[in-house]
């Protein structure tokens, strides 16, 4: 779970300008989207669920655009061939059991793929973290072996959802170092990707997630200077999120620093 800061206001900021300064570009910027839980669920506190339809649609607004969803393993793959035009990151924060039974159905029939970022500390268990909202599963190992089965990119997001930035070292290489292990015993596969609880992160943090041996980290915001592909920004997309709101955040990617930039 984050906090929601990339929710764009059409009111505040319809009329805000990028720079005047233009650089070359070579074509539009990738951007990534940020998805927690996919339910009906009309309890959310923190504004984290969407509804399968939401989501169907919010697909369906991308595909009319000639935009696919990808997981950030394809994405970034692409972005080293110079062919990322035209895909958007999709990622699932805190590996809910609900993207298993409800976002996957949904990511199939558009033709997507996607990245979960799962807690293998909490295998089974609920979204203890959260102080308020209604306790939903958390995919356990089979759930985590099945999504990946489906072709799914399966990374961490560390072991229990601590802020990573209030660990000691010792904490910090547990919660790094070892989901990368576990979760690399669950699926039998090199496990590339990490995102960090809540968003937060200082140098500190980025460098153990890099010398742990992911070869990419998400987050909100592009992070401390230096970060580069281990602070990938990221745009949070929820039940609110209609197609003038998904068209403006678009629009706002790159200017608001939300997009992944050109390898």
């Amino acid at each position: 779970m984050v906090a929601d800061i990339s929710t764009a206001s059409p009111t505040a900021e319809s009329g805000t300008k990028p720079p005047a300064r233009r650089t070359a570009r070579r074509g539009p910027a990738a951007w990534v989207a940020m998805y927690h839980s996919v339910s009906d669920c009309p309890d959310d506190p923190y504004n984290v669920t969407v509804s399968p339809e939401r989501l169907g649609r919010q697909l369906a607004w991308m595909t009319g655009r000639g935009l696919r969803g990808v997981s950030m393993r394809e994405l970034l793959a692409a972005r080293a061939r110079g062919a990322e035009r035209g895909l958007v990151g999709l990622t699932f924060d805190d590996g809910f059991a609900d993207f298993a039974s409800t976002a996957l159905p949904v990511l199939r029939r558009w033709g997507c793929t996607a990245t979960v970022f799962v807690l293998p500390g909490r295998l089974g268990g609920v979204n203890g973290w959260e102080a308020r909202g209604p306790r939903k599963p958390l995919l356990d190992a089979d759930g985590i072996r099945r999504v990946a089965a489906t072709g799914m990119e399966v990374a961490s997001h560390g072991l229990t959802h601590l802020d990573l930035t209030r660990t000691t070292d010792e904490v910090l290489r547990s919660e790094v170092d070892g989901s990368r292990r576990l979760l690399t015993g669950i699926t039998g596969r090199d496990v590339e990707g990490f995102c960090y609880p809540y968003g937060y992160l200082d140098e500190r943090v980025a460098t153990a997630v890099r010398r742990a041996g992911y070869r990419y980290a998400c987050s909100i915001s592009p992070g401390p200077a230096g970060c580069g592909d281990f602070a990938l920004p990221r745009i949070h997309l929820g039940r609110a999120d209609t197609a003038p709101r998904l068209e403006l955040k678009r629009r706002l990617a790159r200017p608001f620093g939300r997009a992944v930039r050109a390898a």
